[in-house]
């Protein structure tokens, strides 16, 4: 029996832990915080049944500028902050060409079905299935001319690769939706994503669950990661292997062992509000790229991208994002005092990295997931597990060194 100790206890490490326990080894799951409080808890609670691509920069000159200007509140620019990211920009942009896009897609469809089937066997197993609703969600849209490219998107999804959606005129929505008082031009329903209402609770079940299996948990900073002889210490723990799966502070790590990872952090930020009554499903704003989620702590409303981030929270995107809720829905009070802020971890070529490390034997990696760490965990988990017991083709065009 191997003893192999998973750095990072987000979605990404929690789901790494229970294949390889699944696979009969002895695993130890080490975190600073208590599993699902980090960025996986941050998400707008969507398993993306219908992300047929990953999240792309846009490649067209206007586009590029509308996107620096804050067009639609999607994207805020820290200015100040960008020069140190350049780099991996430019190669997330080339990696944003429809041909490049292209290569990337089959291998990151596989990766979308391989996960959602295995949240559904997680979450039974984990007695969690409460935490998950098969409803779908909305993109709801401002002007006609967004509507209609929302419906035009829809039906080229459809016909390319079978996703289902239902097109709603503004009567229609308002009648299925009537949580949602404020005039729309029309909504898209998504309707293979699963919703979470709470995403950091469902992390925390997966982890319940293996400690119910034997696993162990260790709350302490990985900081410490040291090779040992043969194996690894880390935490005062030691193990033959190491899976490092600590989301954007990843790199961080690897430069003590001499790699360079230039990693595109974008930062995003949520508040939960009280509201007289919950939308029956998430809830996309097009026009403000910004997510209103009923969980169980209140209405969710999520940013999209600020980049990069920046020490100092800059909560602008959400209060457009919250002026924009609150002219749809009947919304109060804030919950928290002070938003949350978390970080995506994006490669540039927009895959995650799963790998074993080229110069250090033992150490493994599974991080770089970008926005969809949270759906993704328990497909790139299953495809370590088994290139470590040595099925390298698990991790294909997943292993394309440290870029």
């Amino acid at each position: 029996m191997t003893t192999i100790a998973i750095l990072g206890a987000g979605m990404v490490g929690t789901t790494t832990a229970l294949a390889l326990q699944a696979r009969g080894h002895d695993c130890v799951l080490i975190d600073r915080k208590p599993p699902g409080r980090e960025t996986s808890y941050g998400n707008a609670g969507i398993l993306q049944a219908e992300a047929m691509l990953p999240y792309a920069l846009p490649y067209r000159p206007f586009d590029l500028l509308r996107m620096a200007l804050g067009h639609r509140n999607a994207v805020r620019l820290n200015w100040r902050g960008l020069g140190g990211q350049l780099p991996g920009l430019l190669r997330y942009l080339h990696a944003s060409l429809p041909a490049n896009m292209a290569r990337i897609g089959p291998l990151w469809r596989e990766m979308i079905a391989e996960a959602m089937a295995g949240h559904d066997l997680l979450a039974r197993d984990a007695g969690a299935e409460g935490l998950i609703r098969a409803t779908g969600y909305w993109e709801v849209f401002a002007t006609p001319a967004t509507f209609a490219e929302g419906v035009a998107r829809a039906k080229a999804l459809r016909d390319e690769y079978g996703v289902a959606s239902e097109i709603l005129d503004p009567a229609g929505f308002a009648r299925a939706e009537p949580a949602v008082t404020g005039e729309t031009a029309g909504a898209v329903l998504w309707a293979g994503p699963r919703s979470c209402s709470d995403p950091g609770g469902l992390v925390a079940a997966y982890a319940r669950m293996f400690q119910d299996r034997g696993g162990r948990l260790v709350q302490a900073d990985a900081d410490d990661l040291s090779p040992d002889g043969s194996g690894w210490r880390v935490a005062r723990e030691r193990a033959e292997r190491v899976v490092l799966s600590l989301g954007p502070w990843s790199p961080g790590v690897l430069a003590s062992f001499g790699y360079r990872v230039p990693m595109v952090r974008k930062q995003g930020y949520h508040r939960h509000f009280r509201a007289a009554a919950m939308p029956t499903r998430p809830v996309m704003l097009s026009h403000q790229s910004a997510v209103l989620s009923p969980m169980s702590a209140g209405l969710r409303i999520a940013t999209a991208v600020e980049l990069p981030g920046r020490p100092l929270p800059d909560h602008r995107q959400l209060r457009r994002a919250e002026a924009a809720a609150r002219r749809l829905m009947d919304i109060g009070a804030p919950v928290e005092e002070t938003p949350w802020t978390g970080t995506r971890p994006c490669l540039p070529g927009m895959l995650p990295l799963v790998m074993q490390a080229p110069r250090h034997r033992g150490l493994w990696l599974n991080f770089g997931h970008g926005h969809q760490g949270f759906t993704l965990g328990p497909a790139t988990a299953d495809r370590l597990a088994r290139a470590m017991e040595g099925d390298t083709a698990a991790i294909a065009g997943l292993d394309r060194g440290l870029w």
